[in-house]
């Protein structure tokens, strides 16, 4: 007898993390989720993806301005996004930004609603979109899903305005998603409601991010001798200065940053006082396709944040074959569960150089590194999700 299909569901996805040709790699896992999700059977899936622009006359700033231009409405990758502009007012903490959301949603979602009765409302991001989606929930009548994936829950749930919006958001919530168990753990001490919390792992693209020959892809990427990647936003809770300082104790090594961020120039003066800026290389952001070169050219990923859910980042390298070096945060261990696909560091220069130089000079096979990230798969993530959010429905 062939298996039941499973019963239709409609999903309304809330993310304020979504790419655009604005900002093309910005959200990318989350669109690469959703994308998963509306393959599987009896799934529908609409996007709202709202953005946040301040007032005149700091929207007149190039960033703000190719936003503001995005059309309100549009297909992306098979899906359709709908791409509200909320007034976002910098310096504020977040303050105005839930009221500002469901201020301008309410009105949409009455709309969109008129031709996609949504059954579930599912926030990809703790803050604003969490208590914004509760409040729309309550409104509509629907079950709201919660995730948080990290700077959320340890940046914004500590903040006074944002943490005190992200606890009422989630204990009111049907139901509460984290990107690890490290993750889960730190919102029950918020004072989140554990028995309501699921561990969703994310996904990677096995195909995309694949092992190729390491000398061939440093090659064509014009660079020869010991190479160490560094793959994340240049921001400070990612503390690359901590990777600029263990250069100098790899002398013969290059170092590429793939992203880029408002820490930039102060690294990059970092770099310059050590005398490292020869060695290296700053890519700014780029698209998957080129993200995997470089990191299948690397002998070495290298993350040392102060704080993750679980990076992407870590999952992909693994999947292109390359042995991660991280620190000890978030979900750390339920990746790196030994230290055969790569170490696991305290936040210090000497201790990352070390770990770094013993990765170069013995390194674990492609095939070993592939391994770790076997289980991450984009069907497994999306599988994963509509089951959590038919549950929800059917509660």
């Amino acid at each position: 007898m062939a298996p039941l299909a499973p019963a239709p569901l409609r999903v309304l996805t809330l993310s304020s993390l979504f790419p655009s040709t604005a900002k093309p790699v910005f959200g990318l896992f989350v669109a690469r989720q959703t994308q998963a999700l509306a393959a599987l059977p009896n799934t529908e899936v609409q996007v709202v993806a709202p953005m946040g622009l301040p007032p005149w006359p700091m929207s007149l700033a190039p960033q703000y301005r190719a936003m503001s231009k995005l059309a309100p409405v549009e297909s992306w990758a098979g899906l359709k996004i709908w791409r509200p502009c909320f007034r976002h007012w910098p310096g504020s903490d977040g303050r105005f930004d839930v009221t500002a959301l469901v201020k301008i949603l309410t009105p949409l979602l009455e709309k969109i609603r008129q031709d996609f009765p949504f059954d579930v409302m599912d926030a990809q991001y703790f803050f604003p979109d969490g208590p914004a989606a509760l409040a729309l929930g309550k409104h509509f009548d629907v079950p709201v899903s919660i995730k948080a994936r990290g700077a959320d829950v340890h940046y914004w749930g500590h903040r006074p305005v944002p943490g005190r919006a992200i606890r009422k958001a989630g204990q009111a919530a049907n139901g509460l998603l984290a990107v690890s168990a490290a993750l889960k753990a730190d919102m029950v001490q918020l004072g989140l409601p554990e028995d309501r919390i699921r561990v969703h792992y994310t996904g990677v693209d096995l195909t995309l991010f694949r092992p190729l020959d390491r000398a061939q892809a440093k090659a064509h990427l014009g660079i020869y001798g010991p190479f160490i990647a560094s793959l994340g936003a240049l921001i400070p809770r990612k503390q690359q200065a901590l990777l600029l300082e263990a250069l100098t104790a790899l002398p013969d090594a290059q170092l590429a940053f793939i992203g880029d961020g408002p820490d930039q120039a102060r690294l990059k003066a970092l770099a310059q006082q050590l005398g490292v800026s020869g060695r290296v290389i700053w890519t700014g952001a780029l698209p998957p396709a080129d993200v995997a070169l470089w990191l299948a050219a690397a002998d070495v990923m290298a993350l040392t944040s102060a704080s993750e859910g679980l990076a992407n980042a870590w999952v992909e390298a693994l999947a292109c074959g390359t042995p991660i070096l991280i620190t000890d945060v978030g979900g750390a261990r339920e990746v790196l569960t030994d230290d055969k696909a790569g170490r696991i560091v305290p936040q210090d220069a000497k201790a990352i150089a070390a770990a770094i130089s013993s990765l170069i000079c013995d390194p674990p096979s492609q095939q070993l590194c592939r391994s770790y990230a076997a289980r991450f798969t984009w069907a497994n993530n999306a599988q994963a999700l509509r089951d959590h959010l038919s549950a929800l429905v059917r509660k």
